[in-house]
C-alpha cells in the first residue's frame, strides 16, 4: 500500500507521532511522500506574528510562553521537527506551489502513485480531484468521537464542556467538514487529564487508528460506521471568553 500523507509543519506533537505511525503501519505499507503545509492553527493562513499575538490574547501569558519554549525546542530537536523526521526516514517532501486542489498540485501528488491519501492535521478543504485521486480513497484523522465535535481543537472543547469521554475517528474524506463515513473509531475516558495530556493521548491513539484503518482497507475488511449529520456538533476556534469558562470549570492546559 503506497501512502501519501498530507499534513502541516506542526512543531509540538506531530513529528513524534508520525515516527510512531511509521513504526506501526502494516508491513506491506509504505509512506512514499508527504505534503507539508505551513502551520495554520486558527484554520486560516496568518503570519507568524499574527499567530503569536492571537495565541497570547486568547490563551494568556502562561500558555503563550509554555508553547513558545516548546517551539524553540522543536527547532533544535530531531524528534520534534516534521521535516527532520521525513529527511531521516528518506520520505520525500512533496513541494506544492499552488493550492492543493489545483490541477498542478493534483498532478504532482498523483505522480507518487498513492493507493491512499491520509490527512493528519490537513489544513485545506479537499475538493473532488484530491478526494478521488488515490485508488483506495482519502482518509482523515479527527481527534474526537464524530459526529460530535466536528471542527477545530476538539481537545479544548470536550474539556470545556465537561465531557466524560472522547476519542478519535478515522474517516473517508468527502466534500463536507469531518462528515465522511468512519472506518475506525476509538473511545477513551477523559478523567482528570490536562489538555496537553489529552492531546498526547488522542494523537497516539489516532496513529493506532490510522494503522488499523490502513490494514482493514488493504485486507478489504472495512465495516463503515455512519457519521450521522443529525447528531453532529461543530466548534470553531475558542475565544477569550471560552478560555475563561474552561479555566473556571477547573480545567488545565498542562
Amino acid at each position: 500500500m503506497r501512502i501519501v500523507i498530507i499534513t502541516q509543519n506542526e512543531p509540538f506533537y506531530l513529528a513524534e507521532n508520525l515516527h510512531y505511525l511509521y513504526e506501526i503501519l502494516p508491513k506491506h505499507s509504505q509512506i512514499v511522500g508527504c505534503v507539508v503545509n505551513d502551520v495554520s492553527p486558527f484554520g486560516k493562513k496568518e503570519t507568524f506574528f499574527q499567530k503569536a499575538k492571537k495565541t497570547r490574547a486568547i490563551f494568556g501569558d502562561q500558555f503563550f510562553f509554555f508553547y513558545a519554549f516548546k517551539f524553540i525546542i522543536s527547532k533544535l530537536s530531531q524528534r520534534k521537527n516534521v521535516l527532520k523526521f521525513l529527511k531521516n526516514k528518506g520520505i520525500p517532501v512533496i513541494q506544492l506551489t499552488t493550492n492543493i486542489n489545483s490541477d498542478l498540485s493534483v498532478e504532482k501528488i498523483k505522480s507518487f502513485k498513492p493507493d491512499i491519501l491520509i490527512s493528519i492535521l490537513g489544513n485545506q478543504i479537499f475538493k473532488e480531484p484530491i478526494i478521488k485521486l488515490a485508488t483506495k480513497g482519502c482518509l482523515n484523522l479527527h481527534t474526537a468521537l464524530l459526529p460530535k465535535y466536528r471542527g477545530l481543537m476538539p481537545t479544548f472543547w470536550v474539556l470545556k464542556n465537561n465531557e466524560k469521554y472522547t476519542g478519535v475517528s478515522v474517516f473517508f474524506v468527502d466534500k463536507g467538514i469531518d462528515s465522511g463515513p468512519i472506518v475506525v473509531q476509538k473511545r477513551i475516558e477523559i478523567g482528570n487529564k490536562t489538555q496537553q495530556e489529552l492531546i498526547k493521548k488522542t494523537k497516539k491513539l489516532g496513529m493506532e487508528a490510522i494503522a488499523e484503518a490502513v490494514d482493514l482497507i488493504e485486507k478489504d475488511q472495512i465495516s463503515l460506521i455512519p457519521n450521522d449529520a443529525n447528531q453532529k456538533s461543530y466548534f470553531s476556534f475558542p475565544t477569550r471568553e471560552d478560555v475563561e469558562v474552561f479555566l473556571k470549570n477547573g480545567k488545565k492546559f498542562f
